[in-house]
């Protein structure tokens, strides 16, 4: 049987499927962590004394709670001192990987996570953060959780999730002068509707995707959620080895080999 994208994703992160229904304990292969949504989850992690599962499968990097301009200055608002302290002090005792405000490769979560090949093809992707479905540009299954599945997933490197439908969005021609990838998706969109992509997960395919940079699509499947969807995905090509070559995180060598083999 013919399978997608997601199909071919989806079971080779399968752990264990409920019998007599559609639920499934799905691998993580990355789990990207910020500021925000972490702080209760490390909290339950020490009120139930469980351990990190995977110490290299986590990130974490500060970003939502960060100045853009005038960082000197420091953060003045209390909460979101508080929170990027919290995430500082966690990540040490669970002796996480953690990108600080005064890392060269601090940004946000999900440009980070492409910019340095923490997400490569073929990867499970989660974030305490509804717009992880960005990294569906690189052929990643990536989608937001909860706080409560932040936890679990530090604690089990795995997830409980209902299978979405499938849905493929065709986009071919050429772009007019002055149309963005924003412009692209935001009509897709205004197409299908907030809702049309309930339930599903959405692989956008055809001309104007494939001449899309890489950046280009990423906003592209940012927006997925926009629609409704729990992801977006973009099948890999040779612009998507591209770009992940020679990334800090990126396989090298026999590995960069085995893995575009694979």
């Amino acid at each position: 049987m013919k399978q997608t994208l997601y199909d071919k994703l989806w079971e080779e992160h399968v752990v264990r499927s409920q019998e007599g229904s559609n639920l499934s304990l799905i691998y993580i292969d990355r789990h990207l962590i910020h500021e925000v949504t972490s702080p209760q989850a490390f909290e339950g992690m020490r009120l139930n004394a469980r351990p990190l599962w995977r110490t290299e499968s986590n990130l974490a990097v500060v970003d939502h709670n960060v100045a853009t301009v005038d960082r000197h200055l420091g953060i003045k608002d209390k909460i979101s001192r508080q929170q990027i302290e919290a995430l500082e002090n966690n990540t040490s005792a669970f002796k996480i990987k953690f990108i600080d405000l005064k890392n060269p490769f601090q940004g946000i979560v999900h440009v980070i996570g492409p910019e340095l090949g923490a997400t490569l093809p073929g990867m499970t992707v989660v974030c305490g953060d509804s717009h992880t479905s960005t990294h569906g540009a690189l052929a990643a299954l990536a989608f937001g959780i909860g706080t409560s599945e932040v936890e679990h997933v530090l604690a089990t490197q795995t997830l409980i999730q209902k299978k979405s439908k499938n849905l493929r969005i065709n986009v071919n021609g050429d772009l007019p002068k002055g149309v963005t990838a924003k412009d692209v998706i935001l009509k897709i969109i205004g197409t299908i509707g907030t809702a049309g992509g309930t339930g599903y997960v959405v692989e956008f395919a055809g001309d104007v995707i494939k001449n899309l940079s890489m950046e280009e699509r990423m906003t592209v499947c940012n927006m997925t959620i926009e629609a409704g969807a729990r992801a977006g995905l973009i099948a890999p090509d040779e612009k998507t080895f591209k770009y992940l070559e020679g990334k800090t995180m990126s396989p090298k060598g026999d590995n960069w080999k085995k893995a575009l083999e694979f």
